[in-house]
């Protein structure tokens, strides 16, 4: 791990977030105690949220719009009976109906239906762009938004316990394809048993290789500031290859290299284990995304 200010490319910072605070409130405490302003994140948290929110520091925020495409866990809590305005515990109550009649097996049915490929309409107030402004925006500003359905994949979709005096509190555990929406994935369920629901918990425990056990309070970071270096932040997100002398001379000018054969980006490494590059098959040769370590 390297220290706070020591000299380099940079790397991530796993930030275990808190409830009640912006993604960009996290983003601003962390320029503060890395002492620079070049820092970002991947992947947006509501502020009602926790858990793993991946921080880019220097050169490894060229990293973080990869990240955005990796694929995501959470545990998550579902209440039954109640719709909502955002599909959350933010929202305004819309409808009340009952769930005595609602069983475990039809819970287990509906579930199954909402795990693999789905066509999932995102909630409206996400921060999806209509027209360049952000939905959520529109709906605050009263209009109605409808946003057309995006493929996702819902790998993993478990009821853990069903619990609540009605039975009416679901925790759930969801393994997901970037831009998968939980407070949807409740929403839905809701509409399939037929009583509506909406999301009162979520806490992401992993985004790509990154989980709850590689990540930092603020606190503690504010205590202690370590960064994942930005090599082994691409050892372990990306296929590695290793590359010397003519190879590595075009590649730090840009050059592509020949084809790795691997699907996606592939990270290149100087025989130092210097990270050099992201390189990406295209058109017969595996041309770079981004040169860290240029000539």
């Amino acid at each position: 791990m390297t220290a706070r200010n020591e000299p380099g490319p940079g790397g991530l910072v796993i930030v275990d977030k808190p409830g009640g605070l912006t993604s960009h409130d996290v983003v601003a405490r962390l320029r503060r105690i890395a002492g620079t302003r070049r820092v970002g994140h991947a992947g947006t948290l509501d502020p009602p949220a926790t858990g793993v929110l991946v921080c880019g520091v220097g050169r490894a925020t060229r990293l973080l719009g990869h990240l955005l495409l990796a694929g995501k866990a959470y545990d998550a809590t579902i209440r039954l009976g109640v719709t909502t305005t955002t599909d959350d515990a933010e929202g305004e109550p819309l409808r009340t109906r009952p769930v005595d009649a609602v069983t475990d097996a039809a819970i287990a049915a509906a579930v199954a239906r909402l795990t693999g490929p789905l066509d999932q309409v995102p909630s409206a107030v996400s921060a999806i762009k209509v027209n360049g402004v952000r939905a959520y925006a529109r709906v605050r500003a009263g209009e109605d938004v409808e946003l057309a359905p995006r493929r996702v994949t819902v790998e993993r979709f478990d009821l853990l316990e069903r619990r609540g005096r009605l039975g009416d509190e679901l925790d759930v555990a969801v393994a997901c394809s970037a831009g998968t929406y939980v407070r949807a994935l409740a929403r839905d369920l809701g509409e399939l048993l037929g009583c509506g629901a909406h999301l009162t918990a979520l806490r992401r425990t992993r985004v790509g290789p990154f989980t709850t056990a590689a990540a930092h309070t603020l606190d503690e970071l504010a205590a202690t500031f370590t960064l994942l270096p930005l090599a082994d932040a691409v050892d372990a997100m990306f296929v590695r290859r290793d590359v010397a002398g003519a190879e590595l001379a075009d590649l730090r000018h840009g050059r592509p290299l020949p084809m790795t054969g691997s699907a996606g980006a592939v990270g290149v490494f100087d025989p130092d284990g210097t990270v050099v590059a992201l390189v990406e098959d295209d058109r017969g040769m595996a041309r770079p995304l981004v040169v860290f370590d240029p000539a």
